[in-house]
């Protein structure tokens, strides 16, 4: 049977359909408007942002857009005052003429401006190299340079195989001599100027001549500025010391206008946003304390027209005053010259050539004087002083008995050393060693005579209980290698083996030994093993002076910004005094050690008449022996004899600390008569010089 076919009608199917797509339409619509809404909102919200909330900033964005601005060159630096008011370091005005390469300028132009120049200045072309002339010459002669090419390299050239500044490079290396021969004084004067108006960034100023500006030159420039395109003159600056080299060294230096910032500090300045071409600290002071001491440049607006105005007006840098007494500073440094060359007439004195001194105020750790003074013998036979007194924070030196108030601390803390204690003064023997022993035999002593005279084997005895050795004489000595740890732990609590925190950049640490052979404790306890600078004695008496607290030593004072009236008036900074740490130990010990320093300068002590009994001093002798390189190949060939000296006053309130160091001042085989007082004789003078003024 047949089925009956479904009949569909079309017209219904087709109004389905259309229902189903305006359906669809009407769908799709709504979420294009909603879309179109959202679109509308963030575009009327970020309007709304951009004309009300952040209107500020994109007004300032357009402003950086439309308006150029430039800075001047470095303004002035501050001042540096010692203590009392007095300039150490200022700026003297420097005549300056310099070039800044105007845009679109042509080198024919240039090389013009270079000849009216060398017609109205004089310039020491010396340092012109071969290249430089040779280009000024290619550069000069542009037709003739060209006829040194062969057709050959310019088709080369045209096929890509060289480029122009291979091109450049045969046009330079075909000037030939004789018409570098050609060249008048005027030629190479004029040589030399361009190649100063083209060295380093074109952007940035290039001096012409800031030395021995004439007042003639000057003004002669002045009024011929409008034939010389981007020739112009300027009052720029250096550094002037009234004091001439008194503690420069410590100063620093600053960059040049011309070189701008130090290839090696370049980075360290460019983060801080630095310009390339500006003058910066390099070294010292001047480094330490750039923050503070330079300049704010004058701002100018470039106009359309070429022309520009002041926007805003530089400012010289903050002033800054050193705790330094420059009156103070200029007697021990006299007193170091003076002794330094006359100790080269005394006997076993071949290799003494430096003495250091630094005065402190143990109390807050201001530097009062700080000198280091080296001797050298020059190729007529005459000696010379220069300054060295950087030496303070790099160099080492084995500091000898001077350190036996740190070592009885030692014995005090741990128990190996009891107030009062008495122990015979003889030698001791460990097995295959040498004896060991004090320059004198002094019997039996207590604590504080074995300071007083200085005992060696007293401080033994001590090291020998902190490691824990059971000592017989000549036979083996076993400790424990912790004792080394024991005793450089408290030492650095003094400022020994650990830095200062001097506010002066590059400060060195001495010597810190790694054998832990028995021996070396013993060494050690009396100033034999481990080396350390004379700051760190410096800070390391400083700390027995202040009862126990270390303070930083600083030679900054306070901080003045700079005024029109050239007077120290607004105090910006002030350094306050910062207590590193204090000394680990009972308040009993450490008045022992005040006591025993006491007596070492007092009658009979190995101190006495270092300074004047008068002021109530305390302090510690030390003589040591050390070890240099006499013949400069790198190794230690040489034994000398090391005298140094620290101390302060008055003995129950001080005021005052003194480390006087003088390494190598005889060879090691001298008798004792034979080795130079000059330690003594530089603290006696100083210790006088010091209490004169400060009455």
């Amino acid at each position: 049977m047949k089925k009956k076919s479904k009949k569909i009608n079309k017209y219904k199917y087709l109004e389905t359909k259309n229902v189903k797509i305006d359906k669809i339409i009407e769908k799709r619509y709504k979420i294009l408007i909603v879309i179109i809404i959202l679109i509308m909102s963030i575009l009327i919200t970020k309007l709304i942002l951009i004309q009300v909330f952040d209107h500020e900033k994109y007004e300032k964005d357009l402003e950086k857009m439309t308006h150029k601005v430039f800075y001047s060159g470095s303004t002035p630096r501050g001042r540096i005052y010692d203590r009392n008011g007095n300039v150490l370091v200022d700026n003297v005005a420097l005549k300056t003429i310099y070039y800044k390469k105007p845009n679109h300028i042509r080198t024919s132009e240039e090389i013009n401006t270079a000849y009216k120049v060398a017609n109205y200045i004089e310039v020491n072309y010396s340092k012109l190299n071969d290249y430089s002339i040779r280009q000024f010459w290619v550069e000069n002669n542009p037709s003739k340079a060209r006829k040194k090419i062969t057709d050959e390299e310019l088709q080369q050239l045209k096929e890509r195989k060289i480029t122009n500044n291979d091109i450049y490079k045969y046009k330079i290396e075909r000037v030939t001599e004789e018409e570098l021969n050609e060249f008048t004084e005027l030629d190479k004067e004029a040589a030399y100027i361009y190649y100063l108006m083209n060295k380093g960034y074109s952007y940035a100023e290039k001096v012409i001549k800031n030395v021995d500006v004439t007042e003639e030159e000057y003004a002669t420039i002045a009024e011929h500025l409008d034939e010389l395109p981007g020739v112009d003159i300027k009052l720029d600056w250096e550094r002037y010391y009234p004091y001439e080299d008194t503690l420069k060294t410590i100063f620093g230096t600053v960059s040049t206008s011309e070189n701008g910032l130090p290839l090696e500090l370049k980075d360290y300045y460019l983060e801080k946003g630095y310009s390339l071409t500006d003058r910066v600290g390099t070294s010292y002071l001047e480094y330490q304390y750039e923050e503070y001491l330079k300049g704010k440049k004058a701002m100018y607006e470039l106009l359309d027209d070429g022309s520009y105005k002041l926007v805003e007006e530089g400012i010289r840098g903050n002033d800054l005053v050193l705790t330094i007494d420059i009156n103070l500073q200029l007697e021990v440094d006299k007193i170091l010259s003076e002794e330094l060359l006359a100790t080269q007439n005394e006997p076993n004195t071949q290799y003494f050539d430096k003495s250091f001194v630094i005065i402190t105020n143990p109390q807050t750790g201001e530097i009062l004087a700080m000198s280091g003074k080296k001797i050298i013998k020059q190729d007529n036979g005459e000696y010379k002083v220069v300054d060295y007194t950087p030496g303070v924070i790099t160099t080492s030196v084995t500091p000898g008995s001077v350190v036996k108030g740190a070592s009885h601390i030692v014995g005090y803390n741990t128990g190996a050393l009891k107030i009062g204690e008495r122990r015979n003064d003889a030698c001791i023997k460990i097995a295959a060693t040498p004896l060991k022993c004090s320059l004198y035999e002094y019997g039996n002593i207590d604590d504080l005579q074995a300071l007083k005279y200085s005992s060696n084997t007293y401080q033994f005895h001590t090291a020998m209980k902190v490691g824990k050795a059971n000592y017989v004489y000549d036979g083996p000595l076993v400790i424990d290698k912790e004792a080394f740890n024991t005793y450089r732990n408290t030492f650095k609590q003094f400022g020994l083996g650990t830095k200062t925190e001097i506010d002066l950049p590059n400060e060195a640490l001495g010597y810190i030994g790694n054998n832990t052979l028995s021996g070396y404790l013993l060494d050690f306890a009396i100033g034999q093993y481990d080396t350390y600078t004379p700051i760190e004695l410096s800070q390391y008496i400083s700390t027995i002076a202040a009862n126990g607290k270390r303070m930083k030593p600083h030679i900054l004072k306070e901080v003045y910004s700079s005024n029109v009236s050239e007077s120290l008036t607004k105090s910006i900074y002030k350094f306050e005094p910062v207590v590193l740490n204090e000394v680990e130990t009972d308040q009993i010990y450490m008045d022992r050690v005040h006591e025993g320093f006491k007596q070492v300068l007092g009658p009979g002590g190995t101190g006495n008449n270092y300074i004047d009994a008068s002021h109530n001093p305390a302090g510690k002798t030390g003589t040591s022996q050390s070890f240099i390189d006499t013949d400069g190949d790198g190794k230690i060939d040489t034994e000398t004899i090391t005298t140094n000296f620290v101390g302060y006053a008055p003995f129950d309130n001080p005021t005052v600390s003194f480390a006087i160091i003088s390494p190598d001042v005889a060879v090691a085989d001298a008798q004792e008569n034979q080795i130079s007082k000059v330690n003594k004789r530089i603290t006696q003078k100083v210790s006088q010089k010091y209490f004169e003024i400060y009455k």
